[in-house]
């Protein structure tokens, strides 16, 4: 146990890092829209529009991916059963009402990485920007202060190595 405690302990400090910015309340609302950005909504939409144009290996990727990467989320959220920064820590509130009670690992975040790694197979020359908006994805979970930063890194290692699997399975 000394070791997830060491773990929590350089997260707590990465997290008082972020939050004791500047700049804070103005990277918050920034935060919110990219935040806004990930969500699953619009994974949907993508799916579609991949479907329409001929791209239907990608869509079925897609889909398939997302049931297995929100199965593995699930139980890893319900298994680890992390609290979440403003119920972990004494004197904080988050920015925003988060959808659910843990925070391990980072939902948003693996969903951004995963639909950055599908369309990356397809789309190779738009890589870069999207692996920036999956980054800045899990940065803002953390700047609105809903997450701890190994929250958004497992997120994107989840998110990550579902795509991979997908992809060479189905595409």
């Amino acid at each position: 146990m000394n070791i997830l405690q060491n773990i929590h302990a350089v997260d707590v400090h990465a997290f008082s890092w972020c939050m004791a910015r500047k700049h804070r309340i103005a990277l918050a609302r920034v935060s919110r829209a990219i935040s806004f950005s990930a969500d699953g909504p619009f994974y949907v939409l993508i799916a579609i529009v991949l479907w329409a144009f001929g791209f239907s290996a990608l869509a079925s990727a897609l889909a398939l991916g997302f049931l297995l990467e929100r199965s593995l989320y699930l139980i890893l959220k319900r298994g680890f059963k992390r609290n979440r920064p403003a119920d972990a820590l004494d004197n904080f509130k988050s920015f925003i009402v988060p959808s659910d009670q843990f925070s391990f690992p980072s939902g948003h975040t693996s969903g951004a990485f995963f639909v950055a790694y599908c369309l990356c197979d397809a789309f190779p020359d738009v890589a870069l920007y999207l692996y920036v908006w999956a980054s800045q994805v899990g940065l803002s979970r953390i700047f609105l202060g809903v997450h701890f930063p190994t929250d958004t890194v497992m997120g994107a290692l989840l998110g990550t190595g579902c795509a991979a699997l997908m992809i060479g399975v189905l595409v």
